[in-house]
């Protein structure tokens, strides 16, 4: 069974402060890269293969006008350390280039470069480290994780479970972003069983919530060869509720306990809503600095969650500015700005309850930073400056910790969001 490439997953932030608004696409929703690997029953005894999957979006690289096309030119390094990060077990370093047709091409979002690396790789933790490196713009980016490789001596083991997207001419396109829609009837994924005999194995599929509660549950008897066994399964009737949600795959005994199992996080979303939306009682209060007390308010007191949805997207519907898309801009844009505020100005609070999260999220990223985290004869601050509305925002941290809180609080005409 051939197994296609859609989206890959676990995207790591690329910049740890305030952007600038100069040509740096911020993370978020649309990240500069993606890293995933996943644990198979290799050919090599003792050892396992690990698939590395990676996922570039062609706006995180600069494309240079070649004869009458665009190219980019990059350079990608794979590199599995021990669990301390003390020795390099393996390391792999190879060249690529993007030949694009237009500019248009070059700059849309839903273009990205995908691929994978095979390891081969004894049963262990790890340190997996991937970094990007442009060759014309010169910028490198890194993404970095744990690597558990799982050992496949045992009599009946399970390899990782991917997610499908889609199935066509016998090919399964996947999908590893590890987010469903919740609009979606069916939960579909592949993986495999390896057993050292033909038999039946009773599989036990359950979907968790956050709070560890069964939304869906099933069970089916599963005929293995002796070997591998390669298993497509959708779970029918699967339409779940917005948030973070675990998919548990698990052999049960003859008296109905798990044996051995593998587990999945995901999380579910609505389609053509931005990614960071997990729990819709938490948008609609993060909507203060474009929505009205009362606005909120209504959509909050709605008589259930179906009509708290639908006063939601109706408030959206009517800042969208192209209705007739899927892709609400206003909407992406303004929880992309959330997302970044609670990624890098949580402190006592929620990132976007904090003063720069809030300057943050209603004017976008500041044309220049200002930064003085070492004068002698003051406490650290930060200066903002918004060229286009001829305004400066002066942040102190007041406690040393890290706590800057903005002076001079008057608000005036720029407090509602604005693109």
């Amino acid at each position: 069974m051939k197994l296609l490439l859609l989206i890959l997953v676990f995207a790591f932030p690329l910049f740890a402060q305030v952007e600038y608004s100069q040509g740096v696409i911020p993370p978020g929703e649309y990240p500069g890269f993606y890293l995933d690997a996943a644990n198979y029953k290799g050919d090599v005894e003792g050892k396992t293969r690990v698939d590395i999957y990676f996922q570039i979006p062609y706006g995180n690289l600069q494309f240079v006008k070649f004869e009458d096309k665009f190219m980019a030119k990059y350079s990608i390094t794979l590199t599995v350390y021990d669990e301390k990060k003390e020795n390099v077990i393996v390391e792999k370093i190879w060249n690529e280039k993007i030949v694009a047709a237009d500019f248009k091409e070059t700059s849309s979002e839903s273009n990205s470069k995908f691929g994978f690396k095979t390891f081969q790789l004894e049963p262990n933790n790890y340190v997996l480290s991937c970094t990007l490196f442009d060759k014309d713009s010169k910028k490198d980016f890194q993404v970095e994780g744990k690597l558990e490789v799982r050992d496949f001596s045992k009599e009946l083991k399970f390899s990782d479970l991917l997610f499908i997207a889609s199935e066509k001419d016998s090919q399964i396109v996947l999908n590893i972003t590890n987010t469903i829609t919740t609009s979606d009837s069916s939960l579909s994924f592949y993986y495999e069983i390896y057993s050292d005999k033909s038999q039946e194995v009773t599989v036990d599929y359950t979907i968790k919530s956050e709070n560890e509660s069964i939304v869906l549950r099933s069970k089916e008897v599963v005929f293995v060869d002796s070997g591998a066994t390669q298993i497509k399964k959708k779970l029918d009737n699967s339409k779940i509720s917005l948030g973070k949600k675990k998919i548990i795959v698990a052999a049960l005994d003859e008296s109905g306990e798990p044996i051995i199992g593998v587990s999945k996080e995901f999380i579910s979303k609505i389609a053509g809503f931005p990614a960071g939306i997990i729990d819709l009682d938490e948008a609609i209060k993060q909507m203060t600095y474009i929505a009205t007390g009362e606005e909120i308010d209504e959509i909050l007191e709605a008589k259930n969650s179906d009509e708290k949805l639908a006063r939601f997207r109706e408030f959206w519907k009517k800042k969208d500015p192209v209705p007739s898309t899927e892709q609400n801009k206003v909407m992406r844009e303004y929880f992309r700005r959330v997302a970044y505020a609670n990624k890098n100005f949580k402190h006592y609070f929620d990132g976007w309850k904090t003063d720069m999260g809030m300057i943050y999220i209603v004017l976008g990223p500041p044309d220049n930073v200002d930064r003085h985290p070492f004068d002698y004869d003051s406490r650290p601050y930060e200066i903002w400056h918004y060229y286009n509305i001829n305004r400066s925002f002066t942040f102190l941290d007041e406690t040393g910790f890290g706590d800057y809180r903005l002076l001079n609080r008057n608000f005036g005409d720029w407090y509602r969001y604005r693109q």
